[in-house]
């Protein structure tokens, strides 16, 4: 059986009765549910961000490698995005209350087991358990946001998720890196995530109440294992290929063709098979939906693949504490914030957002070519005002392609659009982190070792672990940073072609005004 009839709550079904009608929420009512779900996308922020800079200390701290160091990051992206579109799909069956309280119990479970992992094995199996924690949250604070108010008001309410980002963006490296820094150490950065958790859980307990409908569903639990089955695979491959083994070796001839395969197995499902399919096909019909999608994966191929490596590079490259790693951040994230805010009330006021996406996506592709220039001796002024123009770009562009879609969207499949734009986007973040750093490993790898021969000293036994620069000697260390610093910049350079494509995408989306109902059959 593929499909499974239940008895669901849903709260936005407009083909069933609901059980209790309130009348529509005043702006104080939204705050006060908006207050919770913000600290719920706090959480899930904040679950990247505190930990970047830990993560040269938590590598050497557990003996692990360049490899193991992208998979601390890699783990999360995988698991969030093999379960946002089933957290969206949910979202338009269950609860999104509950839901959304679920997500943050299991981030908080994947806490306590990250601070309380003695291999980097276990903490990698931690960090997945926390991935699928953040791809509900991150899915379901759109949904719920999109249920509460109608596409016109909502770029105002995008301002404040992008707010959230930004905040949780700066305050988390430097967070971060006061708790590596104390005698609580990398462990400790774990934790900082949980009394926000058990906030937002509280908050949305007491304020977040929607119109409850009850309606038959049938769950696809079918296509639901063959999508989640299909990426898992093939971003599996991606993460260890070129490291791992080769990429033309007999582990790709097997891993590809069976990714590939799930995955059209997924979509004759959700096509043919399906009653109530994870992620409805007839919603990529809409062009603007298309290519927000498509959009979305490069941008998270470009912004993910490049800038989780940024503090790598202040602490490899330019021999920076974990503290003050996560003050170079500001410029960027600072950049971000005001973006975000302003473009979402110019927004909110004139119901119109091509041209902020499109200037938001310029500067992207400007702000990667420019940090596609640094190295270990570039100016840190520069550096600076190279990540602001990418955070400007940033905070125009991504909550403003998810609106697009919800703009064009029915309010019944609100869940599962909103969450196809997160989890195309989560695809391309999981890609960019791994090619990427794949990429960089390989770069520092071959430098140094080439570096070491000229030195005369054999490289032959570099095992490629990230070495404890203050435990080397100064010509090996000078040469290390060199190496990191340079490779740096080229990753950069390799994520603005896939920024230049995303400028496609957004440039060939037809604006559609934003509407001001909640949904599209009572706008027409």
């Amino acid at each position: 059986m593929t499909d499974v009839a239940v008895t669901a709550i849903d709260e936005t079904s407009p083909s069933a009765e609901p059980v209790d009608a309130p009348a529509p929420m005043s702006h104080r009512e939204i705050m006060e549910a908006l207050s919770g779900l913000l600290l719920a996308m706090f959480v899930a922020m904040l679950s990247s961000t505190v930990v970047t800079n830990a993560l040269p200390v938590i590598v050497t701290d557990l003996e692990g490698t360049q490899t193991g160091y992208t998979w601390v990051v890699v783990a999360t992206l995988l698991a969030m995005t093999a379960t946002t579109p089933i957290w969206g799909k949910l979202a338009d069956l269950f609860s999104k209350k509950l839901l959304v309280q679920s997500a943050l119990v299991i981030f908080s479970l994947g806490s306590v087991m990250a601070m309380l992992a003695p291999s980097m094995e276990v903490l990698i199996g931690a960090r997945v358990v926390q991935g699928l924690g953040v791809g509900g949250l991150t899915a379901l604070v759109q949904v719920v946001i999109a249920t509460m108010v109608s596409p016109r008001e909502r770029g105002r309410y995008s301002g404040y998720i992008g707010a959230a980002f930004a905040l949780a963006t700066v305050s988390g490296p430097l967070i971060g890196g006061v708790v590596v820094d104390s005698p609580l150490g990398w462990r400790g950065t774990f934790g900082i995530g949980l009394p926000f958790a058990v906030a937002a859980f509280l908050v949305l307990q007491a304020k977040l109440h929607l119109p409850v409908v009850r309606r038959p569903v049938k769950i696809d639990y079918l296509g639901a294992t063959l999508l989640m089955s299909g990426v898992s695979v093939l971003l599996v491959w991606v993460s260890l290929a070129g490291t791992q083994f080769a990429w033309g070796s007999w582990q790709t001839a097997a891993m590809v063709p069976v990714g590939a395969l799930l995955l059209a197995a997924a979509v004759r499902v959700e096509t043919h098979v399906a009653a109530d399919p994870v992620v409805p096909m007839r919603l990529f019909r809409d062009r603007t939906t298309s290519l927000a999608t498509a959009a979305s994966v490069l941008v998270g191929l470009s912004m993910f693949g490049a800038t989780v490596y940024l503090s790598q590079y202040f602490q490899s490259a330019r021999g920076m504490s974990p503290t003050e790693a996560g003050l170079m951040s500001v410029t960027m994230v600072g950049g971000l914030l005001v973006s975000s805010i302003v473009t979402g009330r110019i927004i909110s006021a004139t119901g119109l957002w091509k041209r902020y996406l499109v200037g938001g996506m310029v500067l992207v592709v400007i702000g990667m070519g420019l940090l596609g220039t640094i190295d270990a001796t570039t100016s840190l002024i520069w550096i600076g005002v190279f990540m602001a123009v990418l955070g400007l770009g940033l905070g125009a562009t991504m909550q403003n392609l998810v609106l697009a879609v919800q703009n064009n969207t029915a309010q019944a499949d609100i869940g599962a659009a909103s969450s196809v734009v997160a989890f195309f986007r989560s695809i391309g973040g999981s890609v960019g982190v791994s090619v990427l750093g794949a990429l960089l490993a390989h770069q520092v790898s071959a430098k140094v070792m080439a570096g070491l021969a000229d030195m005369g000293i054999d490289g032959s036994h570099e095992s490629g672990a990230i070495p404890d620069l203050d435990a080397l000697p100064a010509p090996v260390r000078a040469l290390y940073e060199s190496a990191f610093g340079e490779a740096t910049g080229h990753v950069f350079l390799a994520a603005v072609p896939f920024a230049m494509l995303a400028l496609v995408c957004v440039l060939l989306i037809r604006e559609v005004p934003l509407r001001t109902t909640l949904d599209l059959d009572e706008a027409a």
